[in-house]
Order: structure tokens, then sequence, then C-alpha cells
């Protein structure tokens, strides 16, 4: 009589119902395997970028620690660990302070103005030096315009401070010419917000400009000579071909600056402004440094800068997003 289809020991079908255990020890051995030969070859890769991960790690992801602070009613005798928790206490301090509303709200303004100035410059200028010809005059245009980027921000602070200067500046000497009265600029609240974003636009934007010319570098140069046999004129090469051929870069790039519309340049701001000016020029940063610096409120600057980090990660998902659905083009 034939027996079942129970196997003998050892056949080949047992060995079939080890296959998977057997399959998942060599794929683990083979991975393994793959990734030393991956850092053996690769190793000099990896110790360049050693420095840069220690330098992540010490400066930008062990401060995390401290930002439990913001919930707590920190003192530095009892440190970090052992102050007492208070919840959200510290939020609600912030959100009922005229102050730091204020702050906010003129961080806002400033990055709002940046953007809208401030974002094209370096494209506009991109552009230009695309049309330029003439090589020795573009090298030099470009050097003369990169060249603030590499000025200290108080070197820059102290050339508007003189250029803006009620006596002896040159904004006020050409004033002076049309025979009217000096302008006291640096202490008049509603000048300081297209001083600010002047001064930034006139430091950045030819530093800027070189992403975007690296990006029109990249241009099919068979497009343009396509569009010269069609008649078309260099304004118009640059609206229909090099234009449209950027836009990713300048998509990431606007994702990047929405990204950072909380954090204003605070040395800028807190070489120029004056409690004068406070009206228009206190922002997040400076608030925060006064508040923790100065005034010792160590968790009460913590929770603003929490909340200052919380708000630009929501708006450069959010930009990400809304990039990614109706373009194509995202950070990730």
């Amino acid at each position: 009589m034939v027996q079942g289809n129970t196997p003998a020991p050892g056949s080949a079908i047992e060995s079939v119902e080890d296959t998977p255990d057997t399959l998942h020890d060599t794929f683990t051995d083979s991975r393994g395997s793959r990734l030393y030969d991956h850092f053996k070859r690769e190793w000099q890769i990896y110790v360049m970028l050693l420095p840069t991960i220690v330098w992540f790690l010490v400066f930008l992801y062990k401060p995390m620690y401290g930002l439990q602070i913001a919930f707590k009613d920190y003192s530095i005798f009892r440190g970090v660990a052992n102050s007492p928790w208070i919840g959200l206490e510290h939020f609600e301090t912030l959100f009922s302070n005229d102050q730091f509303i204020r702050a906010v709200t003129n961080t806002i303004k400033i990055s709002a103005l940046n953007l809208l100035f401030g974002f094209p410059a370096p494209i506009i200028l991109a552009l230009m030096f695309n049309e330029i010809l003439h090589a020795t005059y573009k090298k030099t245009a470009q050097t003369i315009v990169y060249l603030p980027h590499f000025i200290s921000s108080v070197i820059i602070a102290g050339i508007v401070i003189t250029a803006f200067s009620p006596t002896a500046g040159i904004v006020n000497t050409i004033i002076g010419w049309f025979g009217l009265d000096p302008v006291y600029f640096l202490t008049q609240p509603q000048w300081f917000r297209p001083i600010f974003v002047g001064t930034g636009i006139w430091q950045e934007a030819g530093f800027g400009s070189i992403v975007f010319l690296a990006a029109i570098a990249g241009v099919n140069p068979s497009l343009y000579e396509s569009a010269v046999v069609d008649g078309a004129n260099r304004w118009q090469m640059m609206w229909k071909i090099t234009i449209p051929s950027i836009l990713p870069t300048i998509l990431i790039m606007l994702i990047i600056r929405i990204g950072n519309i909380m954090e204003v340049s605070f040395e800028l701001v807190i070489l120029l402004y004056h409690p004068a000016t406070y009206e228009t020029a206190d922002v997040v940063n400076t608030w925060v440094y006064r508040q923790g610096l100065q005034s010792g409120q160590y968790d009460l600057a913590a929770a603003a800068g929490l909340f200052n980090a919380v708000v630009a990660f929501v708006l450069v998902m959010t930009a990400n997003t809304l990039s990614r659905r109706f373009s194509q083009t995202s950070l990730w």
C-alpha cells in the first residue's frame, strides 16, 4: 500500500522547508559583505565626511538636549535634569507678551520684504550677467558684486551707519544738494526696514547669483541655436528658454528661503537697531538674545527659540509639499 506524503528524513523535500532561513542567512551575509566591500573601497570619502558628521552631532544635535528647559523652571544651579517641569507655562507667557508678538510680526514683515525684493535680485542679476558678451567686463562686474558677501557684518553695519549719517553721510549730502534738511534715518523706525532690506540685497545678491548662473550654464546650447534659427531675439530666448530651464532651481531656492523666513540676519539687526527703532527693528532672534543672555531668562528664551524652529519646519514642509504637487519639483 502506498504510504502518505511524509518525506523520508534527509530527503530533498525536507531541505526545502529550511530554505527561508537559509536564504535569509545567505542574504544577510551577502548584504554585510557588500557593505564591508563598499566601506573598504570608499573609506577615504567617509573619512572626509567624518568632520562634518562630528560637527553636526556636537553643535546641532547635542544642544537639542537643552530644549527641554523650554518646559521647565530652569535654574543654572539645579541644571537641566534637576529643574522642575512646568509644562507649557513659558509658551503661555510668550503669547501674552506684547514685545514677543511685536518681534514675531517684525520678523514676518522683514522676511516678507526680503522674499519680495531680495529673492528675485540674484535671479535678475544672473540673467543680466548671462547677457553680457564681453568676457573681461563680465568677470570684472561679477567680482565687484561678489565682494560684499565676504565683508564682515560689522564692517557692513559701519558702512551703512556712515552712509546714512546726518552730518557726513553721502545720502544726506546728496539730499542737501537739493536744499533739504538732513534725515536721521537710523533713528526713525519707518526707515529701518528699507535700509535693512536694501543692505541685505547689496550684500548677498551677487553671491546668490552664482547658483542661478550655474543653472543657466547647464541649459542645452542647442535650444538657443534652434531659437536663433527661428528668428528669436535675446529677450525672447531669455523668457522662453533660460527662465523655464532654471525654474526647478528657482523653486528649490524658494523653498529654502521660505524655510528661513523666521531667521532674519541677527548680526546686522543687532548692529543697526537701538531702542528708538525697536518698534520696527526688534525681531525674534534679538528678543531671544535680550531675554536669554541679558536678562538671564534662559527657559523663556528657549521656548521662543523652539517656537521659531517649529514655525520654520512647518513652513518648509508646506512649501515643499505645494511645490511637489504643482510643479513636480521638491527638496525630497
